[in-house]
């Protein structure tokens, strides 16, 4: 699928949909829950649509039929592993959490899980060799670290540490180990996008799961705890807001974006500030965030915390004056691409001057011109290359669109709303 843009100015609201990290955490919680949970505003994806699949596999039953509401029947944290292979499709989140219920399963009892080719280029040995640590059996079955992976049970608890450089090894952790049978201690020797850890600690702060946190480099998690039935609705994505955020500020004449809690955790509300730091003109009210192009600057900008977030901001910055480091990211070359190098080569396609760090990007002010481009199957790579056709005369046409469709299916839709020329 081949998506087109072209030279835009937006203009007026649009309301950000529901975030796929806390719909993915929200089904794993309730499906590991006793009784009957309901998710409000959940997102409609195919990742979040992974996750249904993954623990409806494990034993939840969950009821989708109405877009605005699921119901969650938990299993107690009794997890029965299906015999079949549980396929994440191209959801890391699904997968690393799934790992993590997976080890809660009884002795013996092995789960198996994959997902696209995608998936399975992607490392999970250091979550692994974690479980295994705290009582699991854990196999990659092509021994190289990554998925297809093999999950017997039972989770014991104990004391483990974990390399955590992508945080949803830390998060699968703390999911799980308070159903473990003891206590566990885990010392963090790294750890990348601490702001995703933040959310999943207040989904068990929500929980009232009992843990000791010393600044997310040693935790200790009470075991034999029990998830509760929820009822709770979906925060709006900041992940999925940075796209119109970021083409607001380059082509806006004015856009709010309605239903931002500032107040919740999501690490991608940084983006803001970033804006900001380039000579944004961003206005933040209640549930709301109205923004206004304006001469943007370039500015180092360390993106740890935000990596979802590099495709975007490295577009933005080629249409900055001066150079912009967008720095401190070396884990978004193990996001599902490579996503510095991707955004270098195919910025350069459209004649962008980029320069490739180990941990990120330098970015200089250029003059795009329209190409064919390749999103790399990655939906915020397609998605970011959507909004530099905004600034081209001919269209800019990016192959792999369909990809859009993991976390953002009406993206276009919305950005056709605010006057985006972008058609699939």
């Amino acid at each position: 699928m081949q998506l087109r843009s072209r030279k835009s100015r937006l203009k007026g609201s649009v309301l950000i949909p529901a975030s796929k990290s806390h719909t993915i955490r929200a089904v794993a919680i309730a499906s590991l829950a006793e009784g009957e949970s309901l998710i409000h505003n959940p997102l409609y994806s195919s990742d979040a649509e992974a996750s249904v699949r993954c623990y409806s596999a494990l034993g939840a039953k969950i009821d989708t039929s109405d877009a605005a509401t699921w119901k969650v029947t938990g299993m107690g944290g009794r997890v029965v592993p299906p015999a079949e292979t549980i396929d994440v499709g191209n959801s890391g989140t699904t997968l690393r959490i799934a790992m993590g219920s997976a080890a809660l399963a009884g002795p013996g009892q092995s789960t198996t899980l994959t997902g696209d080719e995608q998936i399975q280029s992607r490392p999970v040995g250091p979550l692994l060799d974690a479980l295994a640590d705290l009582g699991a059996s854990c196999e990659s079955l092509k021994g190289n670290g990554n998925a297809p992976v093999r999950i017997t049970g039972q989770l014991q608890g104990g004391r483990t540490s974990i390399e955590a450089k992508t945080s949803q090894y830390l998060s699968s952790l703390l999911m799980c180990t308070p159903l473990a049978t003891d206590d566990t201690e885990i010392d963090v020797t790294l750890l990348n996008e601490p702001g995703y850890v933040q959310m999943t600690l207040d989904w068990l702060d929500k929980q009232g799961i009992a843990y000791e946190n010393d600044n997310m480099r040693h935790l200790r998690v009470q075991g034999r705890q029990c998830y509760k039935a929820l009822e709770l609705p979906v925060p709006a994505d900041f992940s999925s807001a940075t796209f119109f955020l970021c083409g607001a500020a380059l082509f806006g004449d004015e856009v709010t974006l309605e239903g931002l809690d500032f107040a919740d955790s999501q690490p991608d509300k940084a983006v803001v500030e970033y804006l900001r730091a380039m000579g944004a003109d961003i206005t933040v009210g209640d549930n709301a965030i109205t923004v206004k192009s304006s001469a943007l600057h370039g500015v180092e900008i360390d993106m740890n915390a935000t990596p979802d977030a590099l495709p975007a901001m490295a577009v933005t910055a080629t249409l900055a004056e001066g150079a912009t480091r967008l720095v401190n990211v070396p884990q978004a070359r193990n996001k599902e691409t490579d996503r510095i190098a991707c955004m270098a080569q195919e910025l350069q396609k459209m004649g962008g001057r980029v320069e490739e760090l180990p941990d990120g990007l330098i970015v200089h002010g250029s003059k795009l011109r329209a190409a064919r481009v390749d999103g790399h199957s990655d939906h915020r790579i397609v998605m970011a290359l959507a909004l530099a056709g905004l600034a081209l005369d001919e269209p800019c046409v990016i192959d792999t669109a369909e990809a859009i469709s993991v976390t953002f299916p009406n993206f276009v839709d919305l950005m056709q709303s605010l006057g985006a020329d972008m058609t699939v």
